[in-house]
């Protein structure tokens, strides 16, 4: 029952993630679509009364008649919308499911024992969540840092895209070499998640505040608050694509299993980006098709760079005989054909804890994506997915079944 409660809870937090997200990227587009079709006032009123741009709409069977003022409003009212608890209540439930979901069990989910760097694959449980948290503070960190350093008063935002898009391929890296796959993307989403509400948290907000104060007060709000939160906003703007891929990445095993993970990890980056690009420029009129030609010429770069290889056995360290089912030991040597009733034997040796239909009544995770092993017609439903994920040694979460290199051989040379 705890555990049915776990999931129970998990499915409504997910809910909550998802549709604050929807609610908060949702208002962000509109606001960016606004603000990039607004049209200089056409009537001698409007501009005298300090009209900047302004943009007529049809929706919902009415017109709308949008108008933006900079700093010098006629009037203020008391009961202005603001567009904040959208983000602030995405990420808390976000960083909620992180810790339900990975900081609650580490060892399957952060730990990467596959890693080059001996000293990430020998993390404790605790010391894996530990330094995922240091990630999201750290990326904070050193974001806002190079925004105060490299352009303070929004003279040099080229310079500083370029900046934040180097810092990004090196989270993606530093993630990818440290933390288990699946965690790595998402860990790097959540860098990027963190950014955007800290924006809205530390700057947006704050400098609306002042501006708004400033004009009640009857005094001339200073310009760097808007032009700060312009400068933040316009990065949350181009974070958007890439977070909510990197938040889904994990039902996708092959794009993170694979030796170019972190390679991969940028390039959707790059991708969501340049494609965010034409839209914003689109609402200004632009229709540059030369941005989303590079956004999916990257796709395709990430498509080929993802599929699957045929796998090699020549080289293959074995274990010992002894490490082995005892009817794997004569066939895992040999470069004969692989029968699924071996691979069968080890499914139910080092897989069926988990992707079993309740697992949790063993004390194991649910079987991610509900891929279930443990019959041969369910094995033969997801051949080349078990192929990769072992391969690659993403699977066992941990190993925490102890599958041996023998057996990850044998599954490489299985030919379903």
């Amino acid at each position: 029952m705890d555990a049915y409660l776990v999931e129970f809870g998990n499915m409504l937090l997910r809910w909550l993630h998802v549709v604050a997200a929807i609610a908060w990227i949702g208002e962000s587009i509109y606001f960016v679509m606004l603000d990039n079709s607004l049209k200089p006032p056409t009537s001698a009123e409007g501009r005298k009364r300090g009209v900047f741009g302004e943009m007529w709409a049809v929706h919902g069977g009415g017109f709308y008649h949008n108008q933006k003022y900079l700093t010098n409003p006629a009037e203020l009212p008391d009961d202005l919308h603001w567009s904040f608890i959208k983000a602030y209540t995405t990420w808390l439930s976000g960083f909620a499911l992180f810790a339900v979901m990975y900081l609650w069990k580490p060892s399957f989910y952060l730990v990467n024992p596959a890693s080059s760097w001996a000293w990430a694959a020998s993390l404790t449980g605790w010391q894996a969540s530990i330094l995922a948290v240091v990630f999201l503070v750290l990326g904070w960190v050193i974001y806002d840092q190079l925004c105060r350093r490299i352009s303070p008063n929004m003279e040099r935002d080229g310079l500083l895209s370029v900046a934040v898009a180097i810092m990004m391929v090196v989270v993606a890296y530093l993630s990818c070499q440290i933390f288990a796959g699946r965690a790595a993307f998402l860990i790097t989403g959540a860098v990027m998640a963190t950014a955007m509400s800290a924006n809205v948290f530390f700057w947006i907000i704050p400098g609306q505040r002042r501006m708004v104060t400033a004009l009640k007060n009857g005094e001339k709000p200073n310009p760097l608050d808007g032009k700060r939160g312009k400068q933040r906003s316009v990065h949350n703007t181009y974070f958007t694509l890439p977070v909510v891929l990197l938040m889904l990445s994990n039902h996708y095993s092959f794009i993170y299993t694979g030796p170019y993970a972190w390679i991969i990890l940028s390039l959707f980056i790059f991708s969501g980006a340049a494609i965010r690009q034409y839209f914003v420029l689109r609402h200004l009129g632009q229709n540059k098709l030369v941005y989303p030609i590079v956004g999916v010429a990257l796709l395709i770069v990430i498509a080929f760079m993802a599929a699957p290889r045929p796998a090699s056995v020549q080289g293959t360290n074995t274990a010992p005989e002894s490490s082995m089912p005892a009817t794997e030991t004569s066939s895992a040597n040999r470069a004969d054909a692989v029968q699924l009733a071996q691979v069968m034997e080890i499914m139910q040796a080092r897989c069926v804890q988990c992707h079993a239909q309740h697992p949790e009544q063993a004390g194991f995770p649910a079987a991610p994506a509900g891929v279930l092993l443990e019959t041969e017609q369910q094995t033969l439903q997801n051949p080349q997915l078990i192929k990769q994920v072992v391969a690659n040694k993403y699977m066992p979460l941990g190993n925490i079944t102890n599958m041996t290199e023998a057996e990850r051989e044998l599954i490489a040379r299985w030919n379903p």
